[in-house]
């Protein structure tokens, strides 16, 4: 065959085993789930940061470090962007890296509350492709790759199919409830407060909740795993101006942000106002 005649191909693209990423998460996520609860009900030192705002405990320094030694060891190539671990700017120049609380909500772990659990995401180019909750005191595992179901303890999970027209169960503070339009307003049924904004997104994930708002300065790490998990069961969630989040930005912070089925957010975006976007 004449040279002219064959095809032209490039460098051969990578591939990547999200399936082996995967199960090291969850080995990972696991192991800190269980030295979690070692201190669980334990009261463990407690220490504040962010000028006195936020509770860091022992608990989720001990979780962080698990979680280092398993994954930073398997993957030394990777980023690593973690709550509990000071911030390396060389994260940015990696094209993938993990993104980790190894205890999104502390204040309920503290106060004695089943409402916690470690995530864990892969991140690449800006986007999760990989992710796991671990809720032990729950007995639940939440998990998605970008190319599979979302599942919870293994069976795969799908939103509310709730319809815009019907009620709905919103987890949001009161005021945020507020802003919705005179007409959707009677329709939310507001659900208590619930601390972990990855547990909160889950529960969005697997149909126990059909909606929540979410205030905004929230950080890749309470989002990343969570909203893979989230759009692998047929959500989304989304800034007010329906923009889907850029995960390892030199800013981890996000504006006020929706999640919801995709086939009842942009109906909540548009019903939504007086809360300032960002």
């Amino acid at each position: 065959m004449p040279d002219s005649d064959k095809k032209q191909s490039g460098p051969a693209q990578p591939r990547f085993d999200w399936q082996s990423d995967l199960a090291l998460i969850t080995e990972a996520a696991r192991e800190a789930g269980k030295v979690a609860m070692a201190h669980f009900g334990q009261s463990p030192e407690v220490w504040w940061k962010n000028e006195g705002r936020s509770p860091v405990s022992a608990a989720d320094y001990a979780a962080n470090r698990i979680l280092e030694e398993i994954l930073r060891h398997a993957r030394p190539n990777y980023g690593w962007l973690s709550e509990e671990t000071d911030d390396d700017p060389a994260r940015l120049s990696c094209e993938t890296l993990y993104v980790i609380d190894p205890i999104d909500g502390t204040r309920a772990f503290l106060a004695g509350k089943d409402t916690w659990c470690v995530s864990v995401a892969v991140v690449h180019k800006g986007a999760p492709v990989v992710g796991i909750l671990v809720a032990p005191s729950l007995g639940e595992e939440f998990t998605a790759t970008i190319d599979g179901p979302a599942r919870m303890n293994g069976q795969d999970i799908a939103v509310s199919t709730a319809g815009i027209e019907g009620s709905l169960k919103v987890a949001s503070a009161q005021d945020m409830v507020a802003s919705f339009s005179p007409l959707l307003r009677p329709r939310i049924e507001r659900v208590d407060h619930i601390p972990s904004l990855a547990y909160r997104l889950a529960l969005v994930a697997d149909g126990r909740i059909d909606a929540t708002l979410v205030k905004k300065s929230a950080h890749d790490w309470d989002l990343a795993a969570a909203d893979l998990i989230l759009a692998r069961a047929g959500g989304s969630i989304t800034d007010l101006d329906g923009q889907s989040l850029v995960y390892n930005r030199e800013d981890v912070t996000h504006p006020v942000l929706c999640a919801a089925s995709a086939d009842i957010l942009p109906a909540l975006l548009k019903n939504i106002s007086r809360i300032p976007r960002s």
